[in-house]
């Protein structure tokens, strides 16, 4: 392995800070959510708003060398679009001072979907310019007072969420519309103008390194019918390696082009967007990767773009096991999507979110015996070696998701990644107390040895 390799923890700010409407924060489209039933608001989190040293003695502790956080644009913005918010931004500040500190590595996320309340409502968040135009100017001030000591950043949480038409519009802030193929279209290329005009910034203004991002699951055609395996390829050309394309410096694919003239798709691209995004070249390609799942033609007609393929046609896979939450566990998945990354790009790749949810309860005096987190770590780490040793991938890092227990992404805090256990429910908060579960004394053992001992 190589000599410099991350080891460390993935958060968004909604799932951890808490704090939503201190410190001169304006609201989010979160901070107004009313939690579905027996499921958690967003306004407390883990408290990392007041309280983060324990958890970064924590990380410390385990010999984690970098944690992967998001700048809140709320937090730093009135309203995403007006003056700075001293108040917030001297908050990472201290954050970041903190981390370094340890001896962990910082990597800023800018946007994990938790868009500015008034640009959700007043634009309709990235379906609109003017959204474009707020998050460049937050972006590029957020590179100006940190770069110097922030050497790696990503723009946007899992870009290719917003090529899915049943993810996208919720991310995006869209609140109100049909929630057209164009619309769709318009915010994907939207969101990677912002991102190639962020990515370029950092590169003409610092040393700092940028990545764009991937939600990649490996996606497998359900059974060897000629056409479900032409399904799954155009899901991946066009879900991933569209994208990745960009992010690489070739452009939008062909393939993707030739679909949006056919089909009459108005992406509303202006020439200077498409300039910008020519002129991308990401240092590393990042994802992260929880699971995979199979796709079905005999739903799909020739008609149905490429992005709607799974809402069709996704089936179960019968050879892996899911979890309650019916993600299937794939750890030869994640080495097919590290060997695609790398061998079509040569860029390095970084997994940066790898993690198993599951239900757990801790009675107060024995340690968590969590096995099943164990297995699912070891058999994806082991996953990643065998692409660096054997299939020659240059991987720079693997970081886990939420491994301090927060809030899943639909407010569930009874769905735990975490290798610490955070003693609160979703209504009711207790004392917040971080246990570190059976899987913690392991991680910290596997850093230790390079990965060498699992």
């Amino acid at each position: 392995m190589q000599n410099k390799f991350f080891w460390g923890n993935s958060v968004s700010s909604m799932q951890t800070e808490g704090g939503w409407n201190e410190g001169g924060k304006s609201l989010s489209v979160y901070d107004v959510q009313k939690p579905a039933k027996d499921l958690s608001d967003w306004h407390f989190a883990n408290d990392n708003f007041h309280n983060f040293a324990e958890d970064f003695d924590l990380m410390k502790d385990a010999g984690m060398n970098m944690y992967r956080f998001q700048i809140s644009w709320s937090r730093v913005v009135k309203d995403g679009t007006g003056a700075w918010n001293e108040a917030g931004i001297e908050y990472y500040d201290h954050f970041i001072d903190e981390l370094i500190k340890r001896g962990i590595e910082p990597m800023i996320c800018l946007y994990h979907f938790d868009m500015p309340l008034y640009l959700a409502e007043k634009y309709n968040g990235f379906l609109r310019k003017e959204t474009v135009k707020a998050f460049v100017r937050f972006g590029k001030e957020m590179v100006k007072r940190f770069s110097a000591k922030c050497k790696w950043w990503i723009t946007f949480n899992e870009q290719n969420l917003y090529s899915q038409p049943d993810i996208a519009f919720r991310i995006a802030g869209y609140v109100k519309g049909d929630k057209t193929t164009d619309e769709l279209y318009q915010i994907m290329h939207n969101v990677m103008t912002a991102h190639a005009q962020i990515s370029n910034f950092i590169h003409e203004t610092s040393d700092a390194k940028i990545g764009g991002m991937l939600a990649y699951s490996e996606v497998y055609p359900a059974l060897c019918r000629p056409k479900d395996v032409e399904c799954a390829r155009q899901w991946d050309e066009f879900i991933n390696f569209s994208l990745l394309d960009c992010f690489a410096g070739q452009g939008y694919s062909p393939a993707m082009l030739k679909l949006v003239e056919t089909k009459h798709i108005d992406m509303k691209m202006l020439p200077e967007e498409l300039k910008d995004i020519a002129d991308l070249k990401n240092d590393f390609l990042s994802f992260s990767y929880y699971a995979s799942t199979t796709v079905d033609s005999t739903n799909i007609t020739e008609e149905t773009v490429p992005n709607y393929f799974l809402i069709k046609g996704k089936k179960v896979n019968p050879y892996i096991d899911s979890t309650e939450w019916d993600w299937q566990i794939d750890p030869v998945g994640f080495r097919n999507v590290l060997n695609k990354m790398y061998q079509r790009y040569r860029i390095p790749v970084f997994p940066i979110e790898n993690g198993i949810g599951v239900r757990e309860k801790w009675d107060g005096k024995n340690i968590i015996e969590d096995d099943y987190r164990i297995k699912y770590h070891k058999e994806h780490i082991d996953a990643m070696l065998k692409a660096i040793n054997k299939d020659g991938v240059e991987v720079l890092g693997y970081l886990g998701w939420g491994l301090i227990d927060i809030l899943s992404s639909g407010g569930d805090m009874e769905k735990r990644y975490g290798l610490v256990y955070v003693n609160r429910g979703n209504r009711d908060l207790r004392d917040m107390k971080r246990v570190p579960k059976k899987s913690y004394f392991w991680f910290k053992k596997v850093i230790a040895s390079g990965g060498n001992e699992m």
